[in-house]
């Protein structure tokens, strides 16, 4: 077994990459090179250097980085749409962040990337039952990445989080796939409703910073969310809402809108 896993992990592109990628940053810069070693280098595949960064970033005196690491290596084995979704995620970060130029950056050094997998393993902890432990991924995730998932909220895959601070998803949110969002903004409710109470998120959508979208309500596919909105209502597909509250000013401009990250509002 450990043979035909050796041989995976060769012809691994991504993985293949991130590996050339590190022994460059550390040809360049030697002062880094005991992080890239631990982070990168030491590993065999990216779902061992993801388990690593995420129970490295979590431990506290409260869990151990062992306990965190062996929870994170029992999920990416049980559940592979975990190293699935990371996948995605980190190839939207790298297509979509001007700031990003290689595919080493987000496991290194973007928190949001970081906290989406890791909210993807309290994610998995949450549907085994494993209730408070998920909960203590949560907590951990908003004490060290500033961004509150809860465990119970359903996100898809190709997700872009760009600056991530402040990010605030409740529990019964619902994010398709392909989306991206800025800093500051909210899925959240709008009173102390206790079922269905959260927005749903379509495929494609771009939310831009500040935007806060509240209550059970629908975002259509492949819409604009401008920055500093607040949506209270429900947003068509392909549509571009603004304003607080916000109301439909246009077209989306694009199909793509969450992958062309285009923001302006066309007159």
């Amino acid at each position: 077994m450990a043979n035909v896993k050796t041989s995976l992990t060769q012809v691994d592109p991504v993985w293949s990459r991130i590996e050339t990628e590190a022994e460059e940053a550390v040809r360049s810069e030697p002062l880094l090179g005991g992080l890239v070693h631990s982070s990168i280098l030491h590993h065999r595949s990216l779902e061992g250097a993801l388990a690593f960064r995420i129970s490295l970033k979590l431990a506290s005196p409260e869990m151990s980085e062992q306990i965190l690491r062996e929870l994170a290596d029992e999920g990416f084995a049980k559940d592979g749409e975990l190293i699935a979704a990371a996948r995605a995620d980190l190839v939207a970060v790298y297509e979509r962040d001007p700031a990003c130029h290689r595919l080493m950056q987000p496991l290194l050094y973007f928190k949001g990337f970081q906290a989406v997998q890791a909210y993807r393993l309290g994610h998995w902890l949450w549907q085994e039952g494993r209730r408070d432990l998920a909960y203590f991924v949560q907590m951990r995730v908003s004490e060290v990445f500033g961004i509150d998932i809860h465990p119970a909220a359903r996100i898809g895959r190709g997700i872009m989080i760009d600056h991530a601070h402040s990010i605030v998803i409740g529990e019964t949110a619902v994010v398709g796939d392909n989306v991206s969002m800025l800093h500051s903004v909210t899925l959240g409710g709008t009173g102390k409703e206790d079922d269905d109470r959260h927005p749903k998120i379509g495929d494609g959508v771009l939310i831009g910073a500040g935007a806060k979208v509240l209550g059970n309500i629908e975002v259509g596919h492949c819409s604009r969310i401008a920055a500093g909105s607040v949506v209270l209502g429900d947003v068509p597909p392909m549509k571009t809402v603004a304003g607080v509250p916000a109301r439909i000013v246009g077209e989306a401009g694009c199909s793509q809108p969450s992958v062309t990250m285009d923001q302006l509002l066309k007159q």
